[in-house]
């Protein structure tokens, strides 16, 4: 089922059981419909040497989402990863990202997760009012995550309980969000979004251009 989801629109594929977050080969990530990702923030078309591929699925309890992002410059990532608590700044390093915003009424209130490629993670709570970002830095997810490097390829996984995302899908649900990577080092440095937000800087937190999760059965 690996077919190229809508511009707009990600296909959550259903499985009835778990994935263990290190298995980054299961054969259940290919349930998945892939979403390439292509283009910089800016809606320019970026390099394929930076591209990225998500894959989403849900089971009982928790949402996955799979990264596979090509790698041909060297990698920005801490010498000295720690992986038992979440990393604040990871966004300056190389990093893919997901958005997520459970309530579709409420657009502008979503939860921001991402990982590196040596499996540092970080989860945040998000508001975007009229005047400022309200950023949420203790917000606790339980988020697992996972990472492999191979030869011009980086690999990497998350498991987000839906107990921390504040209501379970049902089939058929429809959710908010984005996916985001950040590549490589000023000047040249590579800001993808699967859905633009086409700000004058390279910016994530832009509710508006929020793409739709469907979850299927």
């Amino acid at each position: 089922m690996s077919s190229i989801a809508q511009r707009d629109t990600v296909r959550v594929a259903h499985i009835t059981d778990e994935i263990k977050i290190s298995s980054l080969d299961d054969e259940r990530w290919q349930k998945a419909h892939e979403v390439a990702v292509t283009t910089y923030w800016s809606g320019e078309k970026a390099p394929k040497t930076r591209q990225f591929k998500a894959r989403l699925i849900w089971s009982p309890t928790a949402l996955y989402v799979r990264f596979e992002a090509e790698q041909h410059e060297p990698l920005i990532v801490s010498e000295k990863p720690d992986l038992s608590k979440k990393v604040m700044g990871l966004w300056d390093r190389d990093v893919c990202e997901i958005f997520i915003a459970p309530n579709k009424t409420e657009r502008n209130k979503y939860y921001e997760f991402e990982i590196a490629p040596t499996g540092e993670w970080i989860d945040l709570g998000i508001e975007v009012t009229a005047k400022k970002r309200l950023t949420d830095e203790d917000y606790a997810s339980g988020m697992t995550s996972s990472a492999r490097i191979d030869k011009d390829k980086i690999v990497m996984a998350i498991k987000l309980p839906f107990s921390a995302l504040g209501k379970h899908p049902k089939a058929g649900n429809i959710w908010l969000g984005n996916l985001f990577r950040c590549v490589g080092k000023d000047p040249t440095r590579g800001y993808l979004a699967w859905r633009p937000t086409r700000s004058k800087q390279p910016a994530f937190h832009h509710p508006e251009a929020f793409g739709q999760f469907v979850f299927e059965e």
